[in-house]
């Protein structure tokens, strides 16, 4: 007997910074919705195994979405987006996440991102604590310079295979051999926007000396990084929560930089972790109000 999947598509109109579009995004479950951001050249297929955990889904709400540009979100529908070149800015990207949330009438969402996702989720907890009620930066942190480079679309490379042979030994070895190819693989359709995502990761995001200014009792923050990840360390995440108030780090073992596609069978443990600290530190806040 065939096995239907209980996880169910869907698109919607995000109307953010003068631009619309429309937004593809994968859902299951049911309460506290989990709102989850691919990393940066992908779709939202990484998070398919959170999206089936059953375990998860019968206390969260998980979506995860398709970022404009990247898997079935189409770039936007009322502009000539070809006659100009891909940049994301901070400020673009944390509009539309959180005109997504208004979209959807999510209520006390949760916002898990991963490597650009991670950090997104630390810039929303700067610029909106009042609309999260926490953020899960995976592979985060304050600053990521470096990966902005022309090659990623260099017309002597073929840039489906340098997009995902770079992110090969950014997994790590003891990941199931088969998890690791899907994730090759979700990266070899997405070159066209991976160079733009960066500009994000690179050069826009940079959050030194702000780190402070995130209230991390109104919007709690729980950090999680795999040990194998060389791109963003677990001392780089360790550092950046250190300075935000009230944050908690959690070094993920014998995973790397992309945690949800390559091994969820680790990741789903330190997950449920980081949501029980949320939801303690959510009780403690009621507590003391």
């Amino acid at each position: 007997m065939s096995k239907i999947s209980p996880v169910t598509g869907h698109y919607v109109d995000v109307d953010v910074d003068g631009l619309l579009y429309k937004v593809f995004y994968l859902e299951n479950g049911t309460g506290q919705p989990l709102v989850c951001q691919h990393t940066a050249g992908c779709h939202n297929h990484q998070w398919r195994g959170l999206l089936e955990d059953e375990e998860i889904t019968a206390n969260y709400r998980v979506i995860a979405y398709d970022l404009p540009r990247h898997g079935k979100s189409d770039p936007p529908e009322n502009t000539e987006w070809w006659t100009e070149e891909y940049q994301l800015s901070a400020d673009h990207f944390a509009n539309f996440i959180v005109a997504l949330c208004d979209a959807l009438e999510l209520e006390n969402p949760i916002f898990m991102g991963s490597s650009f996702g991670g950090n997104i989720a630390l810039q929303l907890a700067l610029r909106h604590p009042d609309r999260f009620a926490g953020v899960i930066p995976v592979e985060g942190a304050d600053y990521s310079p470096g990966f902005y480079l022309d090659w990623w679309q260099h017309p002597h490379a073929n840039a489906a295979q340098v997009c995902a042979s770079g992110v090969w030994d950014l997994m790590a070895p003891q990941s199931p051999e088969a998890d690791r190819w899907k994730t090759w693989f979700y990266y070899s359709q997405g070159s066209e926007s991976f160079r733009g995502d960066l500009h994000f990761y690179s050069v826009d995001h940079d959050l030194r000396g702000k780190l402070a200014d995130i209230d991390g009792d109104r919007c709690p923050v729980v950090m999680l990084t795999g040990d194998y990840d060389y791109l963003t360390t677990p001392e780089d995440s360790a550092r950046t929560a250190a300075q935000i108030p009230n944050a908690e780090f959690i070094e993920m073992k014998e995973i790397g930089h992309f945690p949800m596609s390559e091994n969820h069978t680790v990741f789903r443990g330190y997950l449920i972790r980081a949501l029980e600290i949320l939801q303690d530190k959510a009780r403690k806040s009621v507590t003391t109000s």
